[in-house]
């Protein structure tokens, strides 16, 4: 993590995942770990700082795709960036999906007949 202050819950900075850049909000900071041996230092920490590793619930500003890193590797990684320098670097462990909502397009329509 290189972030100038710490980051603590409400903090929305922009994930990107594969060609996607979208802002992400940290709902929840579930608990901080050590990063070598992946043991819980912490649960529900406050925040997290400069060098920690952490277990976080994010939820994006809008529609996004991801997967988790086991299924599809290249669409379970993500990278945080604030004012276009990076915050941090992840992979996705779980994913909840959200309805899907939104115009279907005359060509997806069409598709859909056949």
């Amino acid at each position: 993590m290189n972030h100038p202050g710490n980051i603590s819950n409400g903090y929305t900075p922009v994930l990107d995942c594969h060609t996607s850049h979208i802002a992400c909000k940290f709902t929840e900071i579930k608990a901080k770990m050590d990063k070598r041996s992946g043991k819980v230092l912490e649960e529900n920490p406050k925040s997290i700082k400069i060098g920690d590793a952490s277990m976080c619930i994010l939820k994006p500003t809008k529609p996004m795709v991801v997967e988790t890193f086991k299924e599809y590797a290249p669409l379970g990684r993500f990278a945080v960036r604030d004012m276009k320098q990076p915050v941090a670097v992840g992979v996705v462990k779980s994913v909840t999906k959200g309805e899907a909502s939104g115009k279907t397009t005359k060509s997806a329509q069409k598709a859909g007949k056949k």
